[in-house]
């Protein structure tokens, strides 16, 4: 029997869908794409392709939806993912709260495109809205914010501890304007959302103090990461907070997907204090009286103004100050570096032009008028050629040079900017390509291993096999570029000693089922089948890397 809450992410997952069909009947059009009919996300998914591939690239299909690149990334990133998820659906299939929530994800975003181009006029109402809900999810936010604060504060026990850790963290100077902007007693109150996100989600953090919270449960399993999963989760609902501060009523979607991300972020945590394993309930934060509701929103509302907003995202790993010095100091060297080349520049060409000059006045007048045009010509072939330079031909792209710039385009396959990123001397991590490697773009993939010298990431191989193994215990086949991958960047004595191990291990446990199942057979019990996938996946791994 189907329960109310399976009816409820049925209903809110195929109107989602609705939603995409009558989108991509309306976005195609304008990349030259004719459809009759809307169909499943991976339909869609493979029009844009079609259109990316017609019109030569993803730039191209950006400035028809008046999107820049990271946000035609994104979009095909929300796209490609929730194709993945839903390859194709019947009506009244089982729906899970992961397909819900990319669904939900991606129809956010469609709100952004549709804000961006005018010629767009799709509606995206789950009707869900009203009153009440907006009500309940300014208690979500609230609830979130006091919990993320209460579980930190956990983690430190005193105000002192805490306020001398995030001077070492983050440096004198920001932990002075958080105080000045905090409540009385509590720093927590002076930071934003996505600096409060991220003394939870980082690295060293999260496995020190909240990774025992989140590890057994259910939830956050969107990505194969938790930790990676609570991030993404708390950006979106970043984004979701800032409307509420510009006193902007949230939409239908942005109710449902802040329900969905609320549920998943606070259950692992509520379960915890259930178990007595912490002292931060959920339940009672969200449950708070309505003055106190409306004077917590009105004076966070104060403090988003004063703090300039919160366009950050929220960032996996807390750069320390020495960090940032170092990176200041490094674009002040770049700059200066620039500006003297710059100048010794000039002064060569004021050399030149004045050299042709005096060798004009002892040549014929035929010979005279030749020489402005020589100049010319000089000066505009250094011009062609400064222009030529992978940096300057990614700006004239409307890209930035960045390695999230460059994490983008591999994520969607644009083998033609990673080959400029390449050969700018940008450096790149492995973990860059993860979703490259899944879906197979072997160009792009092509193209950094071509670059492998420039993988500048410490030990990227113990990540490689993780999500190798993982994609195949989802059906996914061991492709010739993961192959590619675990040979270049695998192969190194210790590394297959480990994996050959890791083996090994898999065949013991193998056995130990295979033990288990003769013993229940041998007693008229119905055994366990016993599964040989998980050696099959550590032996083509091991094979690949030798």
């Amino acid at each position: 029997m189907t329960s109310n809450a399976q009816l409820l992410t049925r209903d809110k997952f195929e109107t989602c869908l609705s939603v995409i069909r009558q989108a991509s009947l309306q976005i195609l059009p304008l990349l030259k794409i004719r459809a009759a009919d809307g169909k499943d996300p991976q339909w869609f998914f493979q029009q844009l392709e079609q259109a990316r591939q017609g019109m030569g690239s993803w730039a191209a299909v950006a400035r028809r939806l008046n999107l820049n690149d990271a946000e035609i990334s994104q979009f095909t990133l929300l796209l490609r993912h929730l194709q993945q998820l839903v390859p194709q659906y019947e009506s009244g299939q089982e729906v899970s709260d992961n397909q819900l929530i990319s669904a939900l994800r991606f129809v956010s975003y469609l709100e952004l495109v549709r804000s961006k181009q005018p010629l767009l006029g799709y509606a995206t109402d789950l009707s869900v809205g009203g009153e009440e809900q907006q009500l309940v999810a300014k208690r979500q936010i609230r609830a979130l914010e006091l919990m993320l604060r209460g579980l930190i504060n956990s983690a430190w026990g005193s105000q002192s501890q805490l306020v001398n850790q995030l001077k070492r963290q983050f440096g004198g100077d920001k932990v002075r304007r958080w105080l000045k902007n905090a409540e009385r007693g509590d720093i927590l109150s002076g930071l934003r959302f996505s600096e409060l996100s991220l003394l939870v989600v980082d690295k060293k953090e999260f496995v020190r103090h909240y990774a025992a919270l989140y590890q057994h449960a259910p939830q956050l399993s969107f990505l194969i990461d938790k930790r990676k999963t609570l991030q993404t989760f708390l950006d979106d609902i970043r984004q979701i907070r800032n409307d509420l501060m510009h006193q902007r009523p949230l939409t239908s979607v942005q109710i449902a997907l802040l329900d969905s991300c609320y549920r998943e972020t606070s259950a692992p945590v509520q379960r915890a204090f259930d178990e007595g394993r912490t002292k931060v309930n959920p339940a009672v934060l969200l449950a708070g009286e309505e003055p106190e509701l409306q004077e917590f929103i009105a004076l966070a509302q104060k403090k988003h103004e004063a703090n300039g907003g919160d366009n950050e995202e929220v960032r996996d790993t807390i750069e320390g100050p020495e960090l940032r010095n170092a990176n200041r100091h490094h674009d002040v060297a770049e700059t200066a570096f620039v500006a003297l080349w710059g100048m010794v520049g000039v002064a060569i060409i004021g050399i030149v032009v004045f050299a042709l000059f005096i060798f004009s006045d002892t040549t014929p007048s035929a010979q005279n008028a030749a020489t402005p045009q020589m100049v010319t010509k000089v000066m505009a072939a250094d011009h062609v050629t400064e222009k030529n330079s992978p940096r300057d031909m990614l700006a004239n792209m409307g890209i930035s040079w960045d390695e999230n710039s460059l994490h983008l385009a591999i994520t969607r396959g644009d083998s033609r900017v990673i080959r400029l990123f390449m050969q700018g001397g940008m450096n790149w991590k492995a973990s860059y390509a993860e979703a490259a490697l899944a879906a197979d773009y072997r160009d792009a993939l092509t193209t950094l291993l071509q670059y492998r010298k420039q993988m500048d990431e410490v030990r990227p191989c113990r990540r490689i096999v993780t999500t190798t193994s993982q994609a195949m215990k989802d059906g996914q086949s061991l492709t010739s570029m993961r192959k590619n991958f675990l040979q270049t960047f695998c192969s190194t004595p210790g590394v297959v000693k480990r994996q050959k191990e890791e083996l090994e291990r898999a065949l013991l446990r193998q056995a130990a089922q295979k033990r288990r199942y003769d013993e229940a057979k041998a007693q008229g019990l119905r055994p366990e089948p016993v599964s040989t996938d998980e050696v099959d996946i550590q032996q083509a791994i091991y094979n690949a890397m030798r």
